[in-house]
């Protein structure tokens, strides 16, 4: 009966002895309130996110993070982004805190994306207003094709200025020395083209195009002159618009959206070919054909 008795008041002690250590574990590491910029990547997993911030020293244990983001059902309102924390904060307080949201944020842009809808992705994003996107536009005046698509950080405050420098510089530092007509090569790629193998070949194609004074006959520039991605159908060629690659021959006036750095680098070096038509059937995979007669037969077995 007695050693029944230390038994229990043993696992008392050990339950007691837990207790404390687990809420130890919640207390803040430090008596600190120098604050550190803490980031989170998109993607990041709470396991990760916890491991981040035991290794950062804001907290004690990424284990008890995890579990007590899961107690909590919080999992789903941890932003990623860049978030200003300190050593002085429990364990509760550091998730209250990237629960708020982060002082930045993550926006991508993805390649092909004309400047409106660049705009209108950083406003939704960073929770800006019809006078940003205003002033976003006039900014972007001329700069069609040199906005750069990539994942980029900014706080919520950034202003259109920043987001356009920030976009410009980009282009400059990836790309290098690159003319103006290859940049408007590149965006007909970006919007043509569904693959990096045949970015060069298409980029070959219409180079070859230019040089003997075919038309390009390229629906994206139709699209872009209506001001949408939709399907292009007969009557949209008759457009009376300087985009219209059916009407005009060259190149259209200026970039039609923004490429990426495959359609870009193909636009420097196009690949010779003997091929003068391409077309993509319902699947995206690309035709190429030699003659008007192979590219007849590839609209009949490919598109109808």
């Amino acid at each position: 009966m007695k050693k029944a008795l230390l038994f229990i008041v043993f696992l008392i002690l050990i339950f007691i002895g837990l207790s404390f250590y687990l809420k130890s574990l919640f207390l803040p590491v430090l008596n600190d309130n120098k604050t550190v910029d803490f980031l989170i990547t998109k993607g990041s997993s709470v396991a990760q996110i916890g491991n981040k911030l035991e290794s950062s020293g804001l907290i004690k244990s990424g284990i008890v993070f995890k579990f007590y983001v899961q107690l909590s059902n919080s999992q789903s309102k941890i932003q990623a982004g860049e978030f200003q924390l300190s050593q002085n904060l429990s364990l509760i307080q550091i998730l209250d805190q990237l629960k708020k949201g982060p002082k930045e944020i993550w926006v991508t842009i993805p390649e092909g994306l004309r400047k409106e809808e660049v705009a209108l992705k950083f406003a939704s994003t960073l929770g800006k207003d019809s006078e940003f996107i205003k002033e976003f536009l006039n900014l972007t005046a001329g700069k069609e094709g040199y906005l750069f698509p990539d994942t980029y950080l900014f706080p919520k405050s950034a202003t259109a200025t920043q987001i356009v420098n920030k976009l410009t510089s980009t282009f400059d530092k990836k790309i290098g020395d690159i003319t103006f007509e290859q940049v408007i090569v590149a965006s007909l790629l970006e919007r043509e083209t569904f693959s990096d193998f045949e970015k060069p070949i298409v980029a070959g194609i219409i180079d070859k195009r230019l040089k003997n004074d075919w038309p390009l006959q390229i629906d994206a520039t139709l699209q872009y002159a209506k001001g949408n991605w939709e399907p292009v159908y007969s009557k949209d060629k008759e457009i009376k618009s300087p985009f219209n690659t059916y009407k005009n021959l060259g190149l259209p006036p200026s970039p039609i959206a923004s490429a990426g750095l495959s359609s870009l680098k193909a636009a420097i070096n196009p690949e010779e070919s003997d091929y003068w038509y391409y077309i993509h059937d319902n699947t995206g995979k690309i035709h190429f054909a030699r003659t008007l007669k192979e590219h007849n037969e590839n609209i009949q077995k490919y598109l109808n």
